[in-house]
């Protein structure tokens, strides 16, 4: 119990790291300050020595701390060291990073080898397969918040090879991206001078932290082979229809000289460098991955995943069951306005209905006298983005003069644009019930349009308020043949109707849309597509040559041809000039004796746009599968043998976009046979950011940044990854402070002095039975907290046993000490072997078997209860479970306080609840 309490405690204080607090807080981490003083944690007092603390005393708090006793809670936290003799971090990280890297340790095993007599043999253990989210390699290198998923996917990964896994943890780089070119245009270097620049260096700080990755399987989505592969995967995309061109509707920004997302513009302008953001039609690629939204939906069942991001996803592809009705165009009998409601027992109380500015109709049903407002209109909302249109909260609109007609009523209802309609999304129009939606009732207000309403409460004594809409199930009025069903029974009804006079019908619509694939920049995977060339009647190709300036010539976009699969690699054409001028066709239009090419006395042009970021990104996992395979991405064995990733820990930034992307590629690969895994990640974790000692997320322009370099120079590697995992939950938002890194040094320095110590003892010097138990109680909930990543916890209850361990002083027993070696080994490595290393052992410990707890010694024999004399508690004692009433009378009363309160009193009555309370009535 004692034990226990102890680590609670320690957990509670390693857990207490958000800001600001509020009084109650504070006074929280006080009142566990003082607990830990009781329990000799921060003194180093021994175990027996600890008074008892009723675990009523620790109650659950809130994640939260203010950053003076965030310190001082940490500072007392970590035990102080046994002597003065430091831990040389520098001198043993450098040691045994150069043998890690000398006898490739961390190599990966083979899963099946093949025998003399050519059998295959296929590896006995399990697999594990851990995987981080591909790193960017960006210019400022990593600061202290990027090791924090790093150090998680480390201490899991040496955990599941010391309990017999074999595993898979590979790094590399998402190294093509907007940056690196960026950086390019405005120094004239190279964006591949750059990137190979940038891992460079995050590659010496990952290997400065001693994480266990197996280098051989290194890839970089810029290396040659690996883009081969990119294009590869587009050409299968491709050939399943699931990749083709169509004129999308866009966000160009002719100073990035590239298509940016809804989310990259904030009122009109580039969230990078505010840059001027126009929309426009443009050819672009788009892959179909509406085409697997159901698939998508559905694979989410089974995977283990963080609930908020398996919602994230469910929202994101949106499925809705629901009608399409078709309103006929009065004046223009061959037109019509499609649209998809979920509501369609409101169909009755449609006043107007709504198009997109851009919606192709609006020309058309825009009468001559409305004309200039509406041209107006949407020149004026061309340069919002989709994104910023439907988060303005002001709603406007112009009428266009046209009228459409009911389908059930025939009337005509007055036809309007507004941009909080989306052309990109559903049909691009809405048929309008203010009655019955509260955007459409806004709309309706401030524009006096006419309001009807034909849904009604379904309770007699629920009065319908005009002052709001009313969007609650009900049951019809107003709706002729509908009038008095239900809303249910009113939709499937109306819905049988339209489908009757063939007017709409039962509909399944996706928030989803196909993936714009096109980019319009220098740096990314040229697109594996080309091109006819067609010169005017009577021209030959012989005869002309399309990279001449003046040369009358027409690239048939209509009719795309794939690169053969022998060709690729695609790759660039160098360049001196990475600006994109004010050409959609980006940059690579430019590189005029790359775009264009003869075959078969037939003149081409290639493709000139480039992939997106997300490309490569999108089937890293399986790469690193096979790294230096050239005949194909991978191999169906080491598919077979690893796949699916056991563990993928990132960013929750990635809920959505990276996520889906990588799924649909990956069922793509699934449905062509390539993969026997319907899904990728089976496990997915996301670790909490880590915020600047401002509170503030970490960013240069905020000067809170904190360069791990410096970290380590001063504490060492193993200080930077412990503190990581004590700062609280992996999952939490946490606030860094560098002082506090001091804390888990002294701890550091603790354990490697009594190891020290452990190393003089021979067997001779004997675990006692307190020793014993606080020994299999640590290896018990270490081993359970790693297995649920409650790696702060975990620390917690290593720090524990260490002060006890040290209150022995030089009677530390020797396999208590190599037991406590191999617990820290997984979150210190390098503090781990060095103290393996000094303990008597050659070999090193990354492989050595785990530790293993006896049960029945985590199992306290006794138990303390209180004492009350007449109900008012007088005193605390320590029995027996099994104790009968007379044990525990026998042992109260030699409790003095107890005695004394008894002292010339008969006793009356005796009230005994075992492993509860002892009541004496005297």
């Amino acid at each position: 119990m004692k034990f226990l309490l102890a680590t609670i405690m320690i957990a509670q204080l390693a857990s207490a790291f958000r800001a600001p607090a509020t009084t109650s807080t504070r006074r929280f981490i006080q009142s566990q300050n003082n607990t830990a003083a009781a329990f000799g944690v921060l003194n180093g007092e021994s175990l027996t020595q600890q008074k008892y603390l009723h675990p009523g005393s620790l109650r659950q708090q809130p994640f939260l701390t203010t950053r003076r006793h965030m310190s001082d809670t940490l500072e007392e936290a970590a035990p102080t060291a046994a002597s003065s003799t430091g831990y040389p971090f520098a001198s043993v990280e450098s040691k045994w990073q150069a043998y890690w890297k000398e006898n490739n340790t961390f190599k990966t095993p083979e899963r099946r080898t093949t025998n003399e007599d050519g059998t295959v043999s296929k590896s006995k253990n399990k697999k594990k397969y851990v995987l981080d989210m591909f790193p960017y390699p960006s210019g400022a290198g990593l600061h202290v918040g990027h090791p924090e998923g790093y150090t998680a996917s480390d201490v899991m990964s040496r955990y599941w090879r010391m309990t017999s896994h074999d595993v898979l943890h590979p790094i590399g780089w998402d190294s093509f991206g907007l940056p690196a070119e960026q950086f390019a245009i405005q120094t004239g270097t190279h964006p591949e001078v750059e990137t190979k620049k940038n891992i460079a260096n995050f590659k010496r700080q990952l290997q400065m932290l001693g994480f266990s990755y197996d280098w051989e399987k290194e890839v970089a989505t810029t290396d040659v082979d690996y883009v081969k592969w990119t294009q590869w995967i587009f050409l299968q995309l491709y050939k399943k229809g699931l990749a083709s061109q169509s004129e999308v509707s866009v966000n160009w920004c002719p100073a990035l000289g590239t298509v940016l997302s809804n989310e990259e513009v904030i009122n009109g302008l580039s969230e990078r460098g505010d840059h001027p953001v126009t929309r426009l039609p443009l050819r672009q690629w788009v892959l179909k991955i509406t085409e697997y939204a159901d698939r998508l939906e559905q694979g989410l069942e089974g995977l283990d995943w963080p609930s908020g991001t398996m919602t994230a996803q469910e929202q994101w592809i949106g499925k809705s069951e629901g009608t399409e009705i078709e309103f006929k165009v009065d004046g223009l009998d061959d037109e019509k306005v499609t649209v998809f409601t979920t509501r369609a027992d409101t169909l009755f109380g449609v006043t107007y209905v709504t198009l997109a500015p851009e919606h192709p109709l609006v020309s058309s049903v825009t009468t001559s006298g409305q004309k200039e407002e509406v041209d107006a209109y949407v020149a004026a909302t061309s340069s919002r983005s989709d994104l910023d249109r439907t988060s303005s909260k002001e709603k406007t609109g112009v009428f266009t003069g046209g009228y459409a007609i009911h389908p059930l009523t025939n009337e005509k209802v007055p036809i309007w644009i507004g941009d909080y309609v989306l052309g990109s999304y559903g049909t691009g129009a809405v048929m309008a019930v203010p009655a019955h939606d509260e955007r459409d009732f806004e709309f309706a207000s401030k524009f006096g349009l006419e309001v009807k309403w034909v849904v009604e409460p379904t309770k007699m004594d629920e009065e319908l308020s005009t002052e709001e809409a009313f969007t609650q199930a009900g049951v019809n009025v107003n709706s002729g043949e509908f009038d008095g069903m239900k809303t249910q029974k009113a939709k499937k009804a109306i819905t049988e109707k339209l489908a009757e006079i063939s007017a709409g019908g039962p509909k399944i619509t996706y928030k989803l849309r196909d993936w714009v694939f096109s980019r319009q920049r220098y740096w990314g995977e040229p697109i594996p597509i080309y091109f006819p060339v067609d010169f005017p009647e009577g021209v030959e190709d012989s005869a002309v040559d399309p990279k001449v300036d003046g040369c009358e010539h027409t690239i048939r976009f209509d009719k795309p041809i794939p690169v053969d699969e022998a060709d690729l690699p695609l790759t660039l054409p160098e360049m001196e000039d990475f600006s994109p001028g004010d050409d959609p066709a980006g940059c690579l239009a430019r590189a005029k004796d790359w775009r264009y090419f003869q075959k078969d006395g037939k003149w081409f042009a290639r493709e000139t746009n480039t992939m997106p970021q997300w490309a490569g990104s999108c089937w890293y996992y399986f790469r690193f599968l096979d790294p230096k395979n050239g005949e194909s991405a991978f191999s169906p064995e080491l598919d077979e043998d690893w796949m699916p990733v056991d563990l993928y820990v990132g960013g929750a930034e990635h809920a959505v976009l990276h996520l889906l992307y990588a799924r649909f590629w990956h069922q793509v690969l699934y449905d062509l046979g390539y993969t026997k895994h319907p899904e990728p990640f089976q496990k997915l974790v996301h670790q909490g950011m880590i915020l600047g000692s401002d509170g503030e997320k970490m960013s240069k322009s905020r000067g809170n940044v904190v360069n791990p370099d410096d970290v380590v120079e001063v504490h060492g590697a193993d200080a930077l990854r412990l503190y990581e995992m004590f700062m609280g939950p992996l999952e939490a938002v946490k606030p860094w402070q560098t002082s506090q890194v001091s804390g888990v040094v002294r701890f550091q320095n603790k354990l490697f002095n009594l190891v020290q110590e452990a190393a003089k003892n021979d067997s001779s010097v004997e675990m006692d039975e307190e020793t014993t138990k606080i020994l299999h109680k640590t290896m018990k909930k270490v081993t359970e907290d790693i297995e649920s990543m409650s790696f702060n916890t975990a620390i917690s209850a290593m720090m524990v046993l260490t002060n006890h361990l040290t209150s022995l002083k030089d009677r530390v027993p020797r396999e208590a000490a190599e037991k406590l070696t191999l617990m820290v080994s997984p979150f210190a490595p390098h503090l781990g072997e060095e103290c393996w290393s000094i303990l008597g052992h050659d070999d090193t410990l990354a492989y050595h078997p785990w530790v293993e707890h006896d049960e029945a010694l985590c199992v306290d024999n006794t138990f303390k209860m209180g004492v009350q004399v007449n109900g008012k508690t007088r005193g605390e004692i320590e029995i027996p479970k099994d104790a009968d009433q007379e044990g525990a009378m026998a042992e109260a009363m030699k409790v003095q306080s107890v005695s004394n309160q008894l002292d010339g009193k008969d006793v009356k009555k005796i009230i005994y609840v075992p492993g509860r309370i002892l009541n004496i009535v005297a």
